[in-house]
C-alpha cells in the first residue's frame, strides 16, 4: 500500500465519520426550531420541554461535528497539495462563503440561542434558532456546490496547469449541485427524522405521555415529506449521471456493455427489464453505456489507465442507500396511516422506531460512498486524476502515523458522542421552572 492509498483511506475515514454528524445537524436544527415555534404560537408546555430536550441533543451533535470537520481542512494541505493547487482558485469562493457567511451565521446565532433563554425577548430568541438552522443548511449548500464542481466542472478555465474561476454563478448553480443539494438535505431530514423517531419510540415504550406522540408524529411527517424530495431529486440525479458521469451510472447497475432497453437489477440475477433506460432518459428503449465500452472510449480520450471505479462498492452502496432509505420512509408512511385518527402508537411500532435507527444513517453513508467512490479515478472529472492529486513529499510512514492517530482519536470521540447522547436520552425532559403568576399570559396565535 503506497502513500496514495493511505491518503485516500485517511480522507475516507475522517470524512465518513464527520458525515455522521452533518445530516443530523442539518435536520435536527430545523426540527428544534419547529418545536420552539409551536411553543411560541400555542403556549403548550410540552413543546417547550421537547425544544430543550432535542435542543441539547442538537448541541452535542453540533459540537462533535465542528471538532471532526476541522481535520478536513488540514488534509487538503497535508496529503492533497497537488489537488489544492489545481482547484484552489475555484474552491476558494464557495468555501469562503461557507465559513464567513454560513458557519459564522450558524455559530453566532446558536450561541445567542444557548445563552439567551432568559435574556432575549421570546421572538428574538426564536429568530436565533431559525437563523442557526438556516445557516447550517446554507453551509451545506456551499460545500455541496464545491463538491458538485468536482463531478461536473463548469465556470472555469485551465491556465498554467491550474483551474481559474471565470463564473462564480455557474459554479453555484451547477446542474449537478441543483440536484445534489436538495437530495442530500432531504436525506439529512430523513436521518434526523429517524433519530427523533427512535428517541420518541424509546420513551413511548416507557410512558404514554402526549409529548412523545407529538414528537413522533412531527418526525413522521418530516420524514415522509423528505422522502418525496429525495425520490424526486434522485430521479434528477440519475438523468444527470447518464449525461455527465456515465461510468458511475454503469457501475452502480453492474452494466458492462452498451445496452438498449437496459434493465434495473435489484440484486445480481434479479432484473426488471427496461427500467434503467427509462430512469436515465425517460425512454425505456434508450441505450445506456456499459463500463467496458466506456473504458475503451476513455482510454482513447484520456490515455492508458483504468477509468472504472470499484465495481463492488459502487454497486452495493447504491442498493444499501436505496433499500435502507426506502425502508425508513416506508415505515414513516405506514405509521402515519396507522395513526391517522390520532390513536396511540402500538408497542410494536415504537419498537420498530428504535430498531430502525441505523437504517437512515447507513443509507446516508452508502450514498456518500456511491457519490465519491463512483467518480474515481478522478478528483476533478476529466481534468485531474486522483493519482496526480496527492502531495508528492508525503511518505507512507507519515500518512500511516497520521491515519492511526486520527482513527484512534475519532474512535474515542465516537464513544464520547454515544455516551453523551445515550445519557441525555435516558434522563428525559427537564421540568421547566414555574412561571410567576404576574408574568403569565395567554398564548397568542400570532407573532
Amino acid at each position: 500500500m503506497d502513500a496514495l492509498d493511505l491518503a485516500r483511506w485517511q480522507f475516507g475515514v475522517t470524512t465518513v465519520y464527520h458525515f455522521l454528524f452533518v445530516p443530523l445537524t442539518i435536520g435536527l436544527g430545523i426540527f428544534v426550531a419547529g418545536l420552539q415555534t409551536a411553543w411560541h404560537r400555542t403556549g403548550k408546555e410540552h413543546y417547550l420541554k421537547l425544544t430543550k430536550f432535542f435542543g441539547k441533543l442538537f448541541l452535542i451533535n453540533f459540537a462533535m461535528g465542528v471538532v471532526t470537520g476541522i481535520v478536513q481542512e488540514f488534509q487538503f494541505g497535508m496529503n492533497w497539495s497537488e489537488y489544492s493547487t489545481f482547484v484552489g482558485d475555484v474552491f476558494g469562493a464557495p468555501l469562503a462563503m461557507e465559513a464567513l457567511l454560513a458557519f459564522f451565521m450558524e455559530s453566532t446565532f446558536l450561541g445567542l440561542w444557548i445563552f439567551g433563554w432568559d435574556k432575549l425577548p421570546k421572538k428574538a430568541h426564536l429568530a436565533c434558532i431559525w437563523a442557526a438552522a438556516i445557516g447550517s443548511n446554507l453551509s451545506a449548500y456551499f460545500i455541496l456546490a464545491a463538491n458538485a464542481w468536482m463531478k461536473h466542472p463548469v465556470g472555469y478555465e485551465v491556465v498554467d496547469g491550474k483551474a481559474r474561476m471565470t463564473d462564480l454563478w455557474a459554479v453555484l448553480t451547477n446542474s449537478t449541485a441543483l440536484a445534489q443539494v436538495p437530495h442530500v438535505i432531504g436525506a439529512a431530514f430523513i436521518v434526523a427524522g429517524g433519530f427523533v423517531l427512535a428517541v420518541s419510540g424509546y420513551w413511548l415504550l416507557r410512558t404514554r405521555a402526549e409529548m412523545w406522540r407529538s414528537a413522533a408524529r412531527a418526525a413522521l411527517v418530516m420524514t415522509a415529506i423528505a422522502g418525496a424530495v429525495v425520490a424526486g431529486t434522485g430521479d434528477m440525479s440519475g438523468k444527470l449521471l447518464y449525461e455527465q458521469q456515465p461510468m458511475k451510472l454503469a457501475s452502480a447497475e453492474g452494466l458492462e456493455h452498451d445496452t438498449a432497453g437496459a434493465g434495473f437489477s435489484l440484486v445480481p440475477g434479479i432484473e426488471i427489464p427496461n427500467v434503467l433506460s427509462f430512469l436515465a432518459t425517460n425512454d425505456p428503449d434508450a441505450t445506456v453505456q456499459g463500463t467496458e465500452d466506456l473504458q475503451r472510449r476513455f482510454e482513447q480520450e484520456f490515455g492508458p489507465g483504468d477509468y472504472r471505479p470499484d465495481q463492488t462498492i459502487v454497486f452495493w452502496s447504491f442498493r444499501v442507500m436505496f433499500g435502507f432509505g426506502m425502508a425508513t420512509v416506508g415505515l414513516s408512511v405506514l405509521a402515519l396511516w396507522l395513526t391517522r385518527r390520532k390513536r396511540g402508537f402500538p408497542r410494536w411500532l415504537s419498537r420498530a422506531f428504535v430498531l430502525a435507527l441505523p437504517l437512515p444513517l447507513a443509507a446516508m453513508i452508502a450514498g456518500w460512498l456511491l457519490s465519491e467512490i463512483g467518480r474515481q479515478p478522478w478528483t476533478v472529472a476529466g481534468e485531474l486524476l486522483t493519482a496526480s492529486s496527492v502531495s508528492p513529499g508525503v511518505t507512507v510512514a507519515e500518512v500511516a502515523i497520521s491515519l492511526t492517530i486520527f482513527t484512534l482519536l475519532y474512535g474515542g470521540l465516537a464513544v464520547a458522542e454515544a455516551v453523551l447522547l445515550t445519557r441525555h436520552v435516558r434522563q428525559g425532559v427537564e421540568e421547566p421552572e414555574p412561571v410567576p403568576a404576574a408574568e403569565r399570559r395567554e398564548p397568542s396565535l400570532m407573532y
